[in-house]
């Protein structure tokens, strides 16, 4: 299985381009459903069938999976076992039935825009890692990036004159984002006052925000310092990161952006991603509704 395994990965990860991460991710989910029939006794390929994955499903819901890691799941089981089948590895693809459509569509949590303004002013500039995490917030806000996006700028990718920034998606497509004044004034003010006092020329790479030693920060710093901000900020909802990108999308259809420009600006490659942000307008619009009109 293992070999299966390794054969698959190094294939998707050459024909599709992915991270590392996404692939990691592909890995994970294989190998615990392999684990689930192993658990029941399974351990030739051939003898797995829908009706252990309809349970292994199943097993998932009653442990409260998000309907978006239950969709990843499905997605990679559906790719392994096409893969054993069209390499004659498995006799039928046990996947071959099942509904793809499994996948919620549920809503993103977005932050009105007075919450962003007070996440975005909860930093203390007057030191350099506070005028550091001020750039990073205004940055995820002004340009609607992915952390691991983020985390890989380098002074290279900006552009101040044009007023864009050069980024590298997921598999390492790149694109072109506008980036607001604001966001520019703050990067410029870090790039004087705070970044040469981290910088370390050994370990900084060029990467654009750096960590107290001078490295790349890390995804789970952007999450904490996001964390961390929202707390100081006084906002009771659990904020990540991944918001200001859904909020970023929110707020631009809200005033009246170009679906495919929002589509472009936010990377994704099938337009039907950035759709949803639009059921997120209407409930807006529903909401604002319901508390203002006289029989709302």
């Amino acid at each position: 299985m293992e070999q299966f395994i390794n054969e698959y990965l190094t294939l998707i990860r050459i024909e599709k381009n992915l991270s590392d991460n996404t692939v990691n991710s592909y890995s994970s989910d294989i190998k615990k459903f392999l684990s689930f029939a192993e658990k029941n006794n399974i351990t030739d390929l051939n003898d797995i069938d829908s009706n252990l994955i309809a349970q292994y499903f199943h097993l998932q819901r009653e442990r409260g999976i998000s309907g978006s890691s239950m969709a990843r799941y499905l997605s990679s089981l559906k790719g392994f076992f096409k893969y054993l089948f069209k390499s004659k590895y498995i006799k039928k693809n046990p996947t071959e039935s099942l509904n793809s459509s499994t996948k919620s569509r549920k809503l993103p949590l977005v932050l009105t825009f007075p919450e962003i303004e007070k996440i975005l002013n909860a930093p203390e500039v007057n030191n350099k890692l506070g005028l550091r995490d001020k750039a990073i917030l205004e940055l995820l806000y002004s340009c609607g990036l992915r952390v691991s996006e983020l985390i890989n700028i380098k002074i290279t990718d900006l552009f101040f004159n044009e007023d864009v920034i050069r980024v590298f998606g997921k598999g390492s497509k790149q694109r072109i984002v506008p980036i607001g004044r604001s966001a520019v004034e703050w990067i410029k003010k870090y790039l004087v006052e705070s970044r040469p006092l981290i910088e370390k020329k050994n370990h900084s790479k060029n990467y654009l925000f750096l960590n107290s030693k001078g490295s790349k920060l890390t995804r789970m710093a952007i999450w904490k310092i996001v964390a961390k901000y929202a707390q100081l900020a006084g906002l009771e909802k659990k904020v990540h990161p991944h918001i200001f990108r859904h909020s970023f999308a929110t707020h631009l259809l809200e005033g009246g952006a170009d679906l495919r420009a929002v589509q472009e600006m936010l990377g994704h490659v099938d337009i039907s991603t950035t759709q949803i942000y639009t059921n997120v307008d209407r409930n807006y619009v529903k909401q604002v509704h319901k508390e203002h009109h006289p029989r709302g």
